[in-house]
This record gives structure tokens, sequence and C-alpha cells, in this order.
């Protein structure tokens, strides 16, 4: 048997990988998860041609190296669902329009904050889209926003919002690929994340809210006051356990960030509308688990690049690039294989070019390389992000959007190959 040369066969394998994956996701129409795992079992099994073998547990071991963020991902969907569903989500979205409709400057803030709120939480741009989004789009148009310029301008500020402190899924993933953990980054995040979608805010939506005639806000009823305020008692929960974990460490315990949500999805049971504790966990796992599904293919893909020897074929790759390509490397990669996934994006090709940069501030440059991937949620062939926002906008044409968002993405992307090439002169945002 002639011996294994990674240099050469290595490549061989990432391309079956690569094109399994491809062939089954956008030919074959089958879930992005269903299709890594797939594609990883196809690597698996070329490389047995070379004597390694594949054995199970590389699969079911890499199933669970996400297991982490999907607990996250899955009790804060719950907290999310269970605040929809008792009428707090829609109580705030009604408030922000009575208090500020005719302070459009003010209007435009504190819309983009709401916006970005659930993806915040969860780390996934679809939760902004189709709660936060979905409630403020139609009044957006009400208010003279034109269809495709709301999608836009929503499907820009949840990916600001994914990319936001707390819980950034895609920064947690790069960084747990390189034992880099996820301590330090909520100051380069809120560096990036909030000026950008305040940019995106103002330049789509101002134009058009300032020259908004809302009518005049409805008057208060007895008890008004009182009953929003325990309506909103769960977001209170939420964000004082996370706030008080970080200000006063080792002082109060870190019951982390799942327990956190899940005390504050039962508080909400008890506030507002009556919620079933099962049906909005059922609803909860059933919304999040294309993305569950996704991180396990992603922990499978991984672990299998990682033990045929690909995964440093591509590290090793990237190392010899000089400066420049590197750039352009990540600058055109990284928001393209996003387009197929974020997740898959920040995986594949993040770490990689994380491991070319360790000169730089890992922390700073990691929350670039994050943004970069995140921008592919807009990106085609699958433009998720721009697809939900058109559903919620009712834009017949999602590419309508997805060309609307494109100067963004160009923008956006250069913003974060400039906190890339600057890391150690922004190293103050870390603590």
């Amino acid at each position: 048997m002639p011996p294994y040369n990674i240099l050469t066969y290595g490549w061989w394998i990432f391309l079956v990988m690569v094109g399994v994956f491809i062939a089954l996701a956008f030919w074959r129409r089958q879930p992005i998860g269903i299709s890594l795992m797939f594609g990883a079992i196809a690597g698996g099994l070329m490389s047995s041609l070379q004597g390694q073998g594949l054995h199970p547990r590389h699969l079911v071991e890499g199933a669970f190296t996400y297991f982490d963020p999907m607990l996250i991902i899955f009790t804060a969907m719950f907290f999310m669902r269970v605040i929809e569903e008792n009428g707090a989500l829609k109580s705030l979205a009604n408030l922000i329009i009575e208090k500020l409709g005719r302070k459009p400057l003010l209007l435009t803030v504190v819309i983009t904050f709401f916006i970005m709120f659930p993806a915040m939480l969860t780390g996934i741009t679809t939760t902004s889209v189709l709660t936060t989004g979905a409630l403020i789009a139609p009044i957006l148009i009400t208010l003279g926003m034109p269809r495709v310029t709301t999608g836009a301008m929503i499907a820009l500020i949840s990916i600001m919002g994914m990319f936001a402190p707390p819980i950034n899924l895609l920064a947690m993933l790069i960084g747990q690929g390189v034992d880099l953990p996820y301590i330090g980054f909520a100051g380069p995040l809120a560096f990036a994340a909030f000026p950008l979608a305040l940019v995106a805010a103002f330049t789509l939506g101002y134009p058009f809210l300032r020259k908004a005639n809302p009518q005049s806000p409805p008057s208060e009823k007895p008890g008004y006051r009182l009953s929003r305020l325990i309506l909103y008692l769960p977001l209170l929960v939420v964000v004082v356990l996370m706030a008080a974990v970080r200000l006063f460490p080792g002082t109060i315990p870190d019951i982390g960030v799942p327990l956190i949500f899940t005390i504050g999805g039962i508080t909400g049971l008890f506030c507002g509308r009556k919620v079933s504790m099962l049906k909005a966990a059922y609803r909860a796992l059933m919304t999040g688990l294309p993305v569950l599904g996704l991180l396990a293919g992603i922990g499978m893909f991984l672990q299998v690049m990682t033990f045929t020897g690909v995964r440093g074929l591509l590290v090793v790759t990237v190392l010899s690039l000089p400066i420049s390509l590197t750039y352009l490397g990540l600058f055109i990669s990284l928001p393209v294989f996003g387009g197929i996934s974020a997740f898959a994006s920040a995986m594949v090709f993040g770490i990689p070019f994380l491991l070319s940069l360790l000169g730089l501030n890992e922390i700073v440059v990691c929350s670039g390389i994050a943004l970069l991937a995140g921008l592919g949620d807009v990106m085609l062939p699958s433009a998720i992000e721009a697809r939900f926002a058109a559903q919620i906008s009712g834009v017949k044409n999602y590419l309508l959007i997805v060309r609307k968002c494109f100067p963004f993405v160009i923008g956006f992307g250069l913003f974060a190959i400039g906190m890339i090439h600057w890391a150690n002169e922004l190293a103050f945002l870390v603590p």
C-alpha cells in the first residue's frame, strides 16, 4: 500500500466531504445538518481506503461537541416562546410605538435594540426575525416604510443582534475550536454590533420614520402600568441574573446561561396570558431543531476533518498565505460559505484563519471573523434570513432584500477586516 500523503490525498477527502454536502443540501434539498453528517461519513469512508477507517464513536463524539451551545439555544428558544405567547413581546412593541411614535430619532434607536434583543439572547438571527421582527414589521410598513426596506432593515439588525453580546454562538464555536474561552468578548462584540446596527437602522429606516405621522397613543386604563410591570417580569429576571453574575464575579455563583433562561421562562408562565409549559417547550424545540441539527452535523464534520488530517491541512495552507491573501480570503470565503451556513463557515474556515493570525489579539480577531461569517445569513445561495425577512414583510421576491442588503454586507465586511487588522490597537476593548 502506498504511504498516506496528506498533502495530496487530504484535498481529495475534503473535496468529497464538501461535494457530498453540497449535493445533498442543494440538489436533494436535505437539511443542512443531515447533509453535513453524510459529508462526514463520506470523508471517513474515503479515508478508510488508505487504511485509517472510521469508528462510529467519532460521529457520536462529534455530535456532542457543541452540547453546551445546544442547551443555550433550546432554553433561550423556550424563554422567547413563553414571552411571545404570554403577550410580553407584543405589549412591548405597542409600548414603543405609543411612547416614541412622534420622536423618530429615539424611536429608531429603540426599535433597533428591540429587534436585536432575541438574537442577543439566543445567538441565532432567526429568533429576532421571526419574533420581534415579525411584530415590528407591520408597524413599520403602516408608518410608511417600503416593504423591501423593512425586510432588509430587520434582517441586517437581526444579524447584528446575533453578533452582539452576551451570546455570540459563532465566536463560541470558533473559540472552542482553538481552546479560547468565551471570556472578554463583550467589548469587541459591542464595539461592532451596536454601531453597525444603528448604521443600518438610520440609513434604511430613519428617513421614513422621520416623515411618519402615527396616531395618538391610547389612554391608559386603571392598573395598566402595574399589569405591564408584571408582564415584563421574566425579561427583568433574565437581565438581572445575567448582569449579576458578570458584575459580581465570585460573590454570586454562575448558574449558567441555560438555567437563567429556564428560570426566566418558568417565571413567564405565571405572568400575562396562560401558557402551557409543555407546549411552549415543544414549540421551542421544533423551532430550534434545524439549528440543533446543524450544530450536531458541524461537530461530526469537524471531527472527521480532524481525524483524517484535513483540518490540519487547511490550517497549514492558510498559515502559508501572505497577509494580503489572508485578508482577501477572510473577506470572500467567510461570507460566501456563510451563504450556506454561518455556523459551518465559522467552524470550517474561521478556525484556520484565527490560527494564522495568532500574532494579533485573539479575542478581537475571533470577533471580526464571527462578524464576517454572520454576514452570510443574507448571502446566496440560501440567504436564509433574507427569505424570512421577505416572508414577514410581505415581499414576494426575497432577492430584492438580498440586493438591498448587499452594500451593507460589503461595508460591514470591510469593518470586520479593519477590526482584524488593528486587533492589537483595539485590545483595550478586552477587559
